[in-house]
C-alpha cells in the first residue's frame, strides 16, 4: 500500500541531493498556469457576467447573482447542527486567542540624538479569502483565513467559495454559517481561479482586493501566481501533506492514523514515515490495511495517496539521520513521535507547523489547536511561514531626523552616494546646507 525509501547504511547527501530522494507529488503549477489565464482574463473583460458563466460551465449551476444575499447567511447560521456550531465556535475562541497574541505595536528606535525611525504596522486594506468547496467543505479554512486577518485590522475582509448546485448555486451552507460565526458577510459564489480573478480584477458586485489567502487545488495556485505583483498572496500551496519522524517509542495505530487522517484529503496527499525503527515500519503497514479499509474515501482518496510517489516509509540510521530528511523535505505538518520529542522538536528548522508527542495529531491543529492550518507546502517550509496577521500586515518605517542629525551623518551619505554614481543623492543633502557638507563632529 505504501512504498518504502532505504537510506541506511551511506552518508546522507547534502541539500537538493537529499531532497531529491525523497518522495513528493507532481503538481506543475506552470503547467496549469497556461489554462487559467484566459479564464482570468476573461473575468477582467466581462466581470459578473464571466464568473456567472464559469460557475454553469466548471460547477453545473446558472447563478442570478454571484454575491450571496445576506438572508442566506442568517439561514444556514440557523440551520446549523448545535454540535457543528459548539466545535465552530470553539474553534474560533482559540484562534482567536493565539491570532490576537501574534499582533505587531509599533517600534521607535532613537538611533541618535534627533534621529529616529518608527516602524508602524499597517493592515492591508481589503482582502479576498478562499474556501474551497471541491471534494470536501472546509468552514474550518474559513477560520483559518478570517481570524488573523480580523486580528490584524483588516477593515474589509470578502471570502469566496464555490456554488454547490445541491445548494441552488450558494456556496455550501456550513461554509455560510462558519462566515455568520464570524462576521463575515461579504460572500461570494465563485470558485477556484475565477474566484482569484475576481478578487485580483474585480467586478461588478466585488471591489478588486489587496491581497488573497486561502489554501485550494492547482487552478487556485495558477491563479495566484498569475496575479502576483498585482496582488499578495499568501501561498500557491500545494497537495497537502503530512511527516512522521519516529523511533520504536512510538504507537504504530497512531501513526498509520495520521498518515491516514492526511490521505483523504485527496489522492495527491503526501503521507511519509521517517524512522530508524524496521520494527514500527512493519508494525504500521500491518495497521494501515484494516484501518483504511474501515474508513470512508478509500477507493477515490485514501489509496491512490498511499500508494503514490508523495508517499513513502523511509528508513534512516537515527534520528539524527531523521532530523537531517524532515528539515531537507521541509513538511507542512511535522509530528515528532520519538523519545524526548519536545528536544528533537526544538532542532528542527524547516516544518509549516510542528506537533510533538502522541497527543498532538495534525487533526488537533486543522480543527482545534489555536494554531493555523493554512501552511505552506512542497517543501516552502523551508522560506516560507504560515499564515498569521503578520501576513495581513505592512511595516512601514518613519524616518524623523533634524537638522543637526542629518548634519552630524551628512558626509557619509555624499560619500556613499557618490560612490554609486549617483551624485544627485549627494545633492539633496548638499542643498539643505547651502551645497557645503557640514565636517564631521
Amino acid at each position: 500500500m505504501i512504498s518504502r525509501i532505504d537510506l541506511r547504511g551511506d552518508a546522507l547527501p547534502e541539500g537538493p541531493a537529499l531532497r531529491d530522494l525523497l518522495p513528493r507529488a507532481d503538481f506543475d503549477v506552470q503547467a496549469a498556469l497556461e489554462k487559467v489565464r484566459p479564464i482570468c482574463e476573461d473575468v477582467h473583460h466581462r466581470g459578473d457576467a464571466a464568473l456567472i458563466d464559469f460557475a454553469e460551465r466548471f460547477d453545473g449551476v446558472r447563478l442570478e447573482s454571484v454575491r450571496v444575499p445576506a438572508q442566506a447567511l442568517a439561514d444556514a447560521l440557523a440551520g446549523l447542527d448545535a454540535d457543528v456550531r459548539a466545535a465552530l465556535e470553539e474553534s474560533i475562541r482559540r484562534a482567536r486567542l493565539v491570532h490576537r497574541a501574534q499582533r505587531r505595536t509599533a517600534h521607535t528606535t532613537q538611533v541618535v540624538p534627533g534621529g529616529a525611525v518608527t516602524e508602524k504596522w499597517v493592515p492591508v486594506e481589503r482582502v479576498g479569502l478562499y474556501a474551497p468547496g471541491g471534494r470536501s467543505v472546509y468552514p474550518s479554512s474559513v477560520i483559518m483565513n478570517a481570524v488573523p486577518a480580523q486580528e490584524a485590522g483588516v477593515e474589509s475582509i470578502a471570502l469566496a467559495s464555490p456554488p454547490q448546485a445541491e445548494f441552488g448555486g450558494l456556496p455550501h451552507p456550513t461554509i455560510l454559517a462558519a462566515c455568520a460565526l464570524l462576521g463575515v458577510d461579504e460572500v461570494y459564489a465563485a470558485g477556484g481561479a475565477t474566484a482569484v480573478a475576481m478578487f485580483a480584477y474585480g467586478t461588478e458586485s466585488c471591489p478588486p482586493a489587496n491581497m488573497v489567502t486561502g489554501p485550494g487545488n492547482i487552478w487556485v495556485a495558477a491563479a495566484k501566481r498569475y496575479f502576483t505583483g498585482r496582488i499578495g498572496i499568501d501561498t500557491e500551496a500545494g497537495p497537502t501533506e503530512i511527516a512522521i519522524l519516529a523511533d520504536d517509542t512510538a504507537d504504530p495505530a497512531h501513526v498509520a492514523a495520521d498518515l491516514i487522517s492526511q490521505a483523504e484529503h485527496d489522492p495527491l496527499a503526501a503521507a511519509v514515515l521517517v524512522t530508524d525503527s524496521s520494527d514500527l515500519a512493519d508494525a504500521v503497514e500491518k495497521e494501515l490495511e484494516p484501518q483504511v479499509a474501515a474508513t470512508k474515501h478509500v477507493d477515490d482518496r485514501i489509496r491512490p495517496a498511499l500508494a503514490g510517489r508523495q508517499s513513502a516509509i523511509v528508513l534512516v540510521d537515527g534520528v539524527e539521520e531523521g532530523l537531517k530528511v524532515v528539515d531537507a523535505y521541509g513538511a507542512e505538518h511535522l509530528e515528532i513521535q520519538t523519545a524526548d520529542a519536545t528536544a528533537v522538536a526544538d532542532r528542527v528548522r524547516n516544518a509549516g507547523a510542528i506537533f510533538i508527542g502522541p497527543w498532538a495529531p495534525v487533526s488537533l491543529g486543522d480543527y482545534a489547536a489555536g494554531s493555523n492550518h493554512v501552511l505552506p507546502t512542497g517543501g516552502c517550509a523551508c522560506h516560507s511561514s504560515g499564515l498569521s496577521v503578520q501576513s495581513f500586515l505592512r511595516g512601514i518605517h518613519i524616518v524623523d531626523y533634524t537638522k543637526d542629525a542629518l548634519a552630524e551623518v551628512a558626509h557619509h551619505v555624499v560619500t556613499l552616494a557618490e560612490a554609486e554614481d549617483l551624485p544627485a543623492h549627494g545633492a539633496a543633502v548638499k542643498a539643505r546646507f547651502g551645497w557645503k557638507v557640514p565636517e564631521s563632529k
